[in-house]
């Protein structure tokens, strides 16, 4: 069957699936779980295939991190069906009532998307994510993992699917692609889907962007920061960081570029680049950083040369930025220059500044005393999210059930029409139930 074939019936499929009772999606979300245990063995010989081939071309130890699929991710993406089976049914949920008069009733209740293209690279973890949101949400799913994971998504696709449907979901809800060549063809299908979710490196997201008509929701990079503020607590600060940065690198909520207040950074840049120094993190700088680097720590501790133009830089790797800033509203500004929006931590025990921080910071999500690497669809307690959105319109931050929903308008009347409210004869008398 040709790729168009696949689509052909699609809408009509959502339509049908949006339709199925929570306990027919639940049902498959747990049939999908048991599936995914009982044929782990097929899904971790598929996996080193994938290891293998990513290993003989010489890929980063960083990509092969994050392509990798074993018992501790099967684990997590378990833990995270489990927890979207215990969330409420987010289809048909009232979000507006109101009596536009006497028997003129309005409701605006909460329906799936439709049909949402999920087109990632490298982590098969996600394709799993997104297919147990989309079944939850109760939205038809169009799926492209990258080529180094291709074996290892065809047996994860093969395992859900098939589950998913013998628990009685519509055929053909869940759809996968494999070939490169139908990513153009994908990204014309305006008439099929309804929403792209890209999730990928900088230049891939951007591609997306700019080769469809179809609504696209994410983000194309992760710049995030940690800011030290002079009121910080040192041990609480050095915790944070070495979490932030090293905790997983290879993610779009690692922390890229740390920010130290100058009133404490003869207290605290010390145990930083020594701590940074010994987790094998690359520290980059400007002239006034690298000084003042020099002057406390001598030559024990390196620091790359950077301009201030750098500090927009993405690493995924053991490398991070590092500035000094006079105060908060320095570290604010560098901020919502250099960020991508995406997430930004304040360490301090100043209440009024955090509150300052929080307000001023243009990102989806603002922390304070805590990891960056917190934000996240499950440690939302979203279930799992099929990811991050910098945007301002429909949905942001991690993304998960809700912000694949949208809504429809339901009103109920008995004889109504508007001749008799524009001649005057009727008038409305609005009123929220």
């Amino acid at each position: 069957m040709g790729f168009q074939d696949k689509l052909k019936n699609i809408k009509s499929t959502a339509i049908s699936l949006s339709a199925t009772g929570s306990d027919i999606r639940n049902g498959a979300l747990l049939a999908v779980k048991n599936a995914l245990i009982n044929e782990k063995d097929k899904i971790f010989e598929a996996n080193k295939l994938d290891v293998k081939a990513a290993e003989d071309q010489g890929l980063s130890k960083s990509v092969i991190k994050r392509l990798m699929f074993d018992d501790k991710k099967l684990s997590g993406v378990v833990d995270g069906i489990d927890q979207l089976i215990s969330l409420p049914d987010p289809i048909g949920k009232a979000l507006l009532s109101r009596s536009l008069d006497e028997g003129l009733d309005l409701y605006r209740v909460s329906v799936p998307i439709g049909v949402i293209c999920l087109i990632f690279e490298s982590r098969p973890d996600a394709l799993v994510q997104i297919a147990s949101l989309c079944i939850k949400s109760g939205n038809c799913a169009v799926l492209k993992g990258g080529s180094e994971t291709k074996n290892t998504n065809r047996i994860l696709m093969e395992v859900i699917s098939s589950a998913a449907y013998k628990a009685s979901l519509p055929g053909g809800c869940l759809i996968q692609i494999e070939e490169r060549s139908e990513v153009n063809e994908l990204l014309s299908c305006s008439d099929s889907i309804d929403l792209i979710i890209p999730r990928g490196s900088n230049a891939f997201v951007q591609y997306i962007m700019s080769h469809t008509t179809i609504p696209v929701m994410g983000h194309a990079d992760g710049v995030c920061h940690v800011y030290i503020d002079r009121s910080a607590d040192i041990e609480k600060a050095l915790k944070i960081s070495l979490d932030a940065k090293t905790q997983y690198t290879s993610v779009c909520n690692a922390c890229e570029t740390f920010l130290i207040d100058k009133n404490i950074a003869d207290k605290f840049l010390p145990e930083f680049a020594t701590m940074m120094k010994n987790a094998g993190v690359t520290l980059h700088g400007n002239k006034e950083f690298i000084e003042k680097l020099n002057s406390l720590c001598g030559n024990d501790i390196s620091c790359e040369l950077m301009d201030d133009s750098d500090y927009h830089t993405e690493y995924l790797d053991y490398a991070c930025s590092c500035k000094l800033v006079d105060d908060v509203d320095a570290a604010i500004a560098h901020i919502n220059r250099f960020g991508s929006h995406h997430s930004d931590s304040i360490i301090t025990e100043d209440k009024n500044t955090i509150d300052h921080f929080m307000e001023m910071v243009d990102s989806a999500n603002v922390m304070s005393n805590c990891s960056t690497r917190f934000s996240d669809g499950f440690r939302y307690g979203f279930g799992a999210e099929v990811g991050i959105s910098t945007g301002k319109l429909h949905a942001r931050g991690p993304v998960g059930l809700e912000g694949l929903m949208t809504y429809k308008y339901k009103l109920f009347g008995n004889g109504q029409i508007v001749g008799d409210y524009a001649s005057g004869k009727k008038q409305f008398h609005f009123r929220d139930m």
